[in-house]
Order: structure tokens, then C-alpha cells, then sequence
């Protein structure tokens, strides 16, 4: 999936595929199917791992180089031991403080994280099983906004389209949102614990 490809299924999703005639710039599109790939990456972020050094005799590790973080879901540290030795930690800022376990050496520590996904125009991270709901929600933002944008202006349309935007817009947002609130991370039984507490 690329960025034109969503951009194909949003046009699809608003009925608007009139080349000649387009409602919505690309533009437009593109900004509306980043918004919904925000709001996606929220509750169901990409699932990173990186290795970041420590600082000798400090608890405190520097984590503003991940960029595009979402949440932290681990701190492991000290590597390479089974089983793997996930601490109790807290964010603030950059800046992550782990409150149990040995005192750092300088050797390094695996942050578990989740990031934004990326859709470009080369690629995409979204799971192919959501590129739909994703689009869904890029064109309940398209329908909204023109519903606005429609606010007393002429169109051939007639006096109920804003209505009849705003409506569709509605509805695809309370379907978007609905999904996500079910898909999301924050709902969902947890299993598994990180560390041992």
C-alpha cells in the first residue's frame, strides 16, 4: 500500500472518482488519510525494539533518538539473560528513570516501544487488515471538512448537501472510532507483564 493507493480507496470511499471533476484535491486527501493514520498509530502503534546505551551509576536513560514513539511498553535490562529482565520503570519527558534492578554500567538496554506508522509513497506499515478502516476514517475527516468548507457557499447540490457531508462524515468517523476503541491496546486483556513486580 502506498499513499496514492489510499488515497485511491478514500476517493472510492466519498464516490468521488471523476477525474475531470475531483470534490477533493490530493492534497486535501493526503492530509485527511494522515490525520486517520495518527489516530490509528495511537491505539494500535508499530511495534519497535531498540538497543540504547546506559550511563555508568545513573537510573536514568535518555530516549529522545526514537522518534516517532507512541508509548513504551518495556525496559529490559541487563541483556542477554533468560529469562529476559524487564524493569519497573517511569517517562517523563526524554527521559526514562528504571526503579529496580542493578544500578546501569554503561552497557546498554532494550526499549520496547510502539511508533507512528509510516505511508508514504513508497510504503506503508499499516497491517493490510486495517488499510480499509484507515481509509474509512481518512474520508469521514474529507466529508467533514467539506461540510464545512460548504457553510454558506452556492452549490449544485442543493440545500441539504452540507447536511448530507456532514452525515456521511459522521457516520464513517463513529465507525473509525468505534474500531478503534475495540482494536485498541489500552482495552485489551493483558496476558503477559513485562517484569515482575
Amino acid at each position: 500500500m502506498t499513499l496514492a493507493e489510499m488515497r485511491t480507496m478514500v476517493r472510492r470511499n466519498l464516490m468521488d472518482e471523476d477525474s475531470a471533476n475531483y470534490s477533493f484535491t490530493d492534497d486535501e486527501l493526503d492530509r485527511h488519510i494522515l490525520h486517520a493514520v495518527k489516530d490509528f498509530s495511537e491505539e494500535m502503534p508499530r511495534q519497535q525494539k531498540a538497543e540504547t546505551a546506559t550511563t555508568e551509576g545513573s537510573r536514568e536513560v535518555d530516549i529522545s533518538t526514537l522518534t516517532d514513539r507512541v508509548m513504551v511498553e518495556g525496559v529490559e535490562y541487563p541483556l542477554g539473560q533468560y529469562p529476559a529482565q524487564f524493569r519497573q520503570f517511569t517517562i517523563w519527558g526524554d527521559i526514562i528513570t528504571i526503579h529496580d534492578g542493578q544500578v546501569p554500567d554503561g552497557t546498554d538496554c532494550a526499549i520496547y516501544y510502539g511508533e507512528l506508522h509510516t505511508l508514504n509513497d513508497e510504503t506503508s506499515t499499516i497491517p493490510a487488515q486495517y488499510e480499509e478502516l484507515t481509509a474509512e476514517g481518512a474520508a469521514g475527516y474529507a466529508a467533514m471538512a467539506w461540510a464545512v468548507y460548504g457553510i454558506n457557499r452556492v452549490n449544485v447540490g442543493g440545500e441539504g448537501v452540507n447536511n448530507d457531508w456532514e452525515g456521511l462524515g459522521k457516520m464513517k468517523l463513529e465507525y473509525f472510532r468505534g474500531e478503534l476503541r475495540r482494536l485498541s491496546r489500552k482495552n485489551r486483556v493483558r496476558i503477559r507483564r513485562m517484569y515482575l513486580g
